[in-house]
């Protein structure tokens, strides 16, 4: 499976950098929902993000877009 770089904007994550699947065109996903399990379990949440676009050689940007309460986003 291919991976891509990904530097997450904003939100809980901003500045997080990870290896997401990539698709045929080495593109991540549109859409990923970060989930942060080191949490308790009453304030786990689902944060949403979107490509933002290749960010040069540095791979690719994920950008916030909402939190919601967990399983919300499923």
């Amino acid at each position: 499976m291919a991976l891509a770089r990904v530097r997450f904007v904003g939100g809980p994550a901003d500045g997080l950098v990870r290896e997401l699947p990539a698709g045929p065109d080495g593109a991540p996903p549109a859409r990923w929902i970060m989930r942060r399990p080191d949490q308790p379990a009453d304030s786990v949440a689902d944060h949403l993000y979107e490509l933002g676009g290749q960010a040069g050689t540095d791979g690719w940007t994920m950008r916030f877009v909402r939190t919601e309460p967990f399983g919300a986003t499923e």
